[in-house]
């Protein structure tokens, strides 16, 4: 099996997140009980900790000094990327971080990756407006595809096309 494409983090580092004193790394099992922490305050339907550890691989985290402030995972195959989780800690939220943080990972992703793909909930406005204004797309929708305490909610699929220098 051919290696999957991976995250280029020398490439993560760019002027807005240097003026915020916050770096992009490579999540850790160090990172684990932090990331957690972020996904259980600001998920729905939070993670369990065996899927970062599957996950870890292919994840990222955004600290300043100290602490994991945000984190993503990202996995790719072949011309192909997927946004499967991302999240800023509830503190650090509405500065513009997720913005800032999800467009520095699309800058990181290999000249090889050709579409990014994602799925929101249909009424998580705030990450609907985020994608959209990164260049995301809704392309379909998923009837059903997450749970909620009364049943389900739709997800819609958004993807963005990205040129041969990851933007």
């Amino acid at each position: 099996m051919a290696d999957c494409p991976q995250l280029d983090l020398s490439q993560a580092q760019n002027s807005a997140l240097d003026a915020l004193g916050l770096r992009v790394s490579k999540m850790t099992s160090d990172h684990l009980a932090e990331v957690l922490s972020i996904e259980k305050n600001t998920a729905k339907n939070p993670w369990s900790e065996t899927q970062f550890v599957d996950s870890i691989a292919t994840a990222v985290v955004l600290k300043d000094k100290k602490l994991v402030i945000g984190f993503a995972v990202i996995a790719m195959v072949a011309d192909q990327a997927e946004l499967h989780n991302i999240a800023i800690h509830p503190q650090w939220q509405g500065q513009g971080l997720g913005s800032v943080f999800l467009n520095t990972l699309i800058e990181t992703v290999p000249s090889t990756i050709k579409m990014m793909y994602l799925e929101v909930r249909v009424t998580n406005f705030r990450a609907i407006r985020l994608y959209s204004g990164l260049g995301f797309e809704e392309i379909a929708e998923r009837k059903g595809y997450y749970r909620t305490e009364l049943g389900s909610e739709d997800a819609l699929i958004m993807c963005k096309m990205l040129d041969s220098t990851g933007e």
